[in-house]
Order: C-alpha cells, then structure tokens, then sequence
C-alpha cells in the first residue's frame, strides 16, 4: 500500500491496498451532532511518537477528550495514557511486534519523526508509518477509522517531484523502501522525508477510503518541540522576519494537536487526502507573493 496502482508520470506499478473483499465500507457521517462530533468516547487511538513533542501533546488531548491512547514509542511518556508500548521504527521486527499488541483501533496518529543527520532517518520518519497503516489496514485493525500524520512546512514542494515520489512509493513494502533509499543518493533527508508523506497522503485518499479509512496530515511551520530546540537555530529561527511582521510566534505542540484531533475525529468525515499547514499562513503567503523574505 503505497502509491498509484498503475502507472504515473513513468513510475512502476504500485503495490497498493487490496480492496475490500466483503459488503461496501464507506466513511460515515458524525453520530452525534455538535461538540460531541470532536470526542473520542469509546474510540481507541495509537499515537506513533507519543512520548514527546507533538506526539505527547496529541495523545494529552485525545486521552481528556475521553479516547483510550496506545502509544508506540522507544522510551516511556511522561504524561497518562492507556498503554505503551516500546518500538524501534528502525526495524521491521520490532514494529511487527509492537502491533502483534495493538487490537482494533479507531484512530491512527503518526508523529515520530527525526532530523538530519539520524541514522535510519527515512525509517523512522516515512517508512514506518507507511508500515504501520498498512498492517493495520489489511489486517482490518483500522476499518472505519482515520489516520493523520505530521508533516512538515519543509515538505511544501513535493508536487515539484512527483516522478520521484511515485517511484519511490511504489515500492512494495519496509524492506522494498529500503533497498530503494540505498539505490538513490541524497535522498535520505528531512525533506525528502516530509516531501514523500505529502505525496503518500495525497495518492493513497482513495485506496483507503475504500476501506472506510481516511487520512491526513498536518504539515506545521516552526513547533516549540524537543526536536526543535536541538535545531533551533535552522527550525525555530526560520520565518522569523513572518513572525515579526505579522505578530505571531512559535507555535506550541498543543496547538499542532487540535487539528490532528479534530481531522481524526468524526467532524472531519468529509475530509481526507489533504495536508493542512499549521504555519500562521506563512506558507500560503509566500506562494502567492503575499509575503516575501528579505533578501541576505
């Protein structure tokens, strides 16, 4: 499950999600009506990267909005939630034997991620996740639920590369990636990495919708996280003059896990395939001129 079924601007075949064998999924519209459309009551949710940052903050949120949280993660978070368990997004086999404990889940959060310079870098940012989605989706652990996952800004160029990305997710599977990742060079990037869940979420809307899965991702612009702060000067100082200029600041993890909660919940029912920037609009303004750099 991982890119077009067929062919695409000169890619190979993708190896992609079988369709359901059995009646016809479909997304359903929200239970409830009003607030309670944005709960998690009764609902199961997996946060990948759960221990810190983002990750941390979404499964804070999703846990007071009444869901149970799994969290995936190599070292044990800080904050309440209903179960974790330990994984290494670098190997196979460890995440295999991480999900053989997960039952059915409702919601899926994918928020590990690392930066430039990280052994196993694609791995633990793109790879896994796409590994994660995929087991549960065949194994129907994840039948009528929703993922999102967290981008980034840096990824804003990805339709730039589409020949590339498609390549590149049609690969069939972890190990398929990888030997793919060693066949190409300089593309074991941060970028590259965000660049292809853009792509992934955009291409893969309609095999899972199928299945009554949607998904998503955020793509946020400068976070207060761990991960930032080690890079501060690169990823907490970038668009810095936007900030100035239009009176807003870094954003917070918390801020980053409303709209993860809100696209995985049963309001956002009509929404999938879309990546969402949490940036203050710095984006959008600089694709359409409305903001610009200075010079250095």
């Amino acid at each position: 499950m991982t890119g077009p079924d067929s062919k695409a601007n000169g890619a190979r075949a993708d190896a992609s999600v079988a369709a359901p064998t059995t009646g016809e999924a479909s997304v359903a519209a929200p239970a409830t009506d009003g607030m309670g459309a944005l709960r998690y009551d009764g609902a199961t949710a997996l946060v990948v990267g759960g221990a810190s940052g983002i990750g941390a903050a979404t499964a804070t949120l999703v846990n007071e909005l009444g869901g149970r949280v799994i969290v995936l993660d190599r070292v044990a978070p800080e904050q309440a939630v209903g179960e974790w368990i330990a994984v290494d997004l670098r190997d196979r086999n460890s995440i295999d034997a991480a999900l053989d404990r997960v039952g059915t889940v409702d919601a899926v959060f994918g928020a590990a991620g690392v930066a430039d310079g990280t052994p196993g870098l694609m791995n633990i940012n793109f790879i896994a996740h796409r590994h994660i989605v995929q087991r549960l989706v065949d194994d129907a652990r994840l039948r009528n639920g929703a993922v999102c996952l967290v981008s980034s800004a840096a990824g804003r160029a990805w339709q730039d590369h589409l020949p590339l990305l498609h390549d590149f997710l049609a690969t069939d599977g972890f190990a398929d990636a990888e030997r793919w990742m060693d066949e190409h060079d300089g593309v074991a990037t941060y970028t590259f990495s965000k660049q292809a869940m853009n792509c992934y979420v955009a291409t893969m809307s309609p095999r899972l919708l199928p299945h009554g899965v949607r998904i998503n991702a955020i793509c946020p612009g400068p976070t207060d996280t761990p991960l930032a702060r080690a890079n501060a000067d690169a990823w907490l100082g970038y668009a810095s003059d936007y900030r100035q200029a239009t009176g807003t600041s870094v954003l917070t993890p918390r801020q980053m896990a409303y709209p993860m909660a809100f696209l995985n919940s049963p309001a956002a029912s009509g929404i999938s395939g879309m990546n969402v920037f949490v940036d203050h609009g710095h984006t959008l303004a600089l694709a359409t001129g409305a903001w610009q750099h200075a010079a250095r």
